[in-house]
């Protein structure tokens, strides 16, 4: 009987959503891995194999950190192999198989669709999941393909025609994906004057980090808005949908109006100039990873703000990483509800239920966790190639938060240091609760033990 009861556990853990998922993503990113390593993805000796581990890694979980150039060092068919695994590794593995068993005419388990709703729409499964799921593609490709249009007419200024083609699909993905990967050496450096072209890069980072949820309510909602002269009601948004687009504006502004006040680098010096890429920082900080301006370069007081947005990162069942903006807004209305010794937590004139906001503490502690040992590994493993702690603590939280931004750190890390960024990378694309539930089981002793009080505070 025991040996029934321990097969049944075994069977349960690889057949669990975590285990799916991680499987997945862990599986892509050595099929990356390897195709990257071959002679024809790379320039001759340019790329070992740790290094394309670490691009691959960095490419699924949407990152966008690199230990060599993008734009130099991977020929036409490395950089197309990196924009496919960003694109696979922004809609998630699960979504592919499901992809691929439509295609093939055969049916989804209701595993897997119980772990596709569980990423994007945070509800139960139900009849209508074929038909959201193909809008949820067709409303990604839509995007994707409308900001690469526009990509490449602001491209041909600065590109040749037959290289901007490709330069904006792969920007376009790269963006939408909140993956932050350019085939600029220096990012979009190179394109800081191009104003249509970093607003076209951010329009798209932030469409892609509101969550495929919200996107589906916006589009509901704007068709009926077309449709209101035949008597259709507005709708009226969900409370998750109210409070990203509410938590978004308030980080963008706000991150911006901070950057402006603590000051970008001495190359912008015109208020335009200043406000245009505070505006840029403050949205690609958020998981996405561009840089129009030179990161090294910039005051401590404004790293400081980065990291910042970069452990919030974007929203559920998106491309970024982070906390999640909701997680932030619950821990605020949990915190104030402390500080006003009221038992409810109240968000936008809703009451939250205690198994959300306990789960949102958990969150917010784990990823404090992660991240302290995380810093403390680098600075302990990387004291030999003299950077401030500044750069390693930036390095572990743009890791974290899957943004990929970089004060420059990143070429020069040892073994050892590519390879925590590589979990922490993985980690922080599937969440740390994710990793958390799929390595410690859950209690299933319930028992109530005598109360006690100790002093805080």
């Amino acid at each position: 009987m025991a040996n029934l009861i321990q097969k049944k556990r075994i069977l349960a853990f690889f057949k669990s959503p975590q285990t799916l998922v991680i499987v997945g993503f862990a599986g892509l990113i050595l099929v990356g891995a390897l195709l990257l390593v071959l002679p024809w993805s790379h320039a001759p000796g340019k790329v070992g194999f740790v290094d394309a581990l670490f691009t691959s890694t960095s490419a699924v979980c949407v990152t966008g950190l690199v230990v060599v150039d993008t734009a130099t060092d991977y020929t036409f068919f490395g950089q197309l192999v990196i924009m496919l695994l960003i694109q696979a590794g922004g809609l998630g593995v699960m979504t592919f198989a499901a992809l691929a068993f439509q295609t093939l005419g055969r049916r989804l388990s209701l595993q897997s669709q119980a772990v596709l709703h569980d990423t994007f729409f945070q509800r139960d499964v139900a009849g209508e999941f074929q038909r959201t799921f193909k809008s949820i593609l067709a409303v990604t490709f839509a995007i994707e393909g409308t900001g690469a249009l526009l990509l490449f007419l602001f491209a041909l200024s600065a590109v040749e025609p037959d290289r901007a083609v490709f330069c904006a699909i792969f920007h376009s993905i790269s963006a939408f994906c909140n993956a932050g990967f350019s085939t600029f050496s220096e990012n979009l450096m190179a394109l800081k004057s191009d104003t249509g072209f970093l607003t076209v890069i951010m329009t798209l980072i932030v469409l892609g980090g509101i969550g495929y949820t919200v996107l589906n309510e916006l589009w509901v909602s704007s068709r009926r808005a077309a449709r209101r002269e035949l008597g259709l009601r507005p709708r009226r948004f969900s409370l998750h949908a109210r409070l990203v687009m509410t938590i978004t504006a308030i980080l963008i502004v706000g991150g911006g109006l901070f950057l402006l006040i603590c000051g970008l680098t001495p190359d912008e010096t015109s208020p335009l100039e200043k406000l245009v890429h505070a505006m840029f920082q403050s949205v690609t900080a958020r998981t996405a990873g561009f840089n129009s301006i030179d990161i090294g370069r910039m005051p401590s007081a404004s790293l400081f703000i980065l990291i910042l947005l970069m452990f919030v990162g974007g929203s559920p069942g998106s491309c970024a990483g982070g906390v999640k903006t909701t997680t932030l807004g619950i821990w605020w209305a949990r915190f104030m509800a402390g500080l006003r010794e009221r038992r409810d937590v109240r968000l936008l004139d809703r009451g939250l239920p205690e198994e959300l906001t306990r789960r949102s503490d958990v969150i917010v502690a784990l990823a404090v966790l992660w991240n302290i040992a995380g810093i403390l590994f680098l600075l302990t493993t990387q004291s030999d190639i003299r950077v401030q702690a500044l750069d390693l603590i930036f390095e572990q939280v743009s890791a974290f938060g899957t943004v990929g931004l970089s004060t420059g750190v990143t070429p020069k890390l040892t073994v050892a240091g590519k390879l925590w960024i590589i979990a922490t990378m993985f980690v922080g694309r599937l969440g740390p609760l994710t990793i958390a539930m799929w390595m410690i089981p859950p209690d299933t002793v319930h028992v109530r033990h005598p109360k006690g009080t100790v002093m805080i505070g």
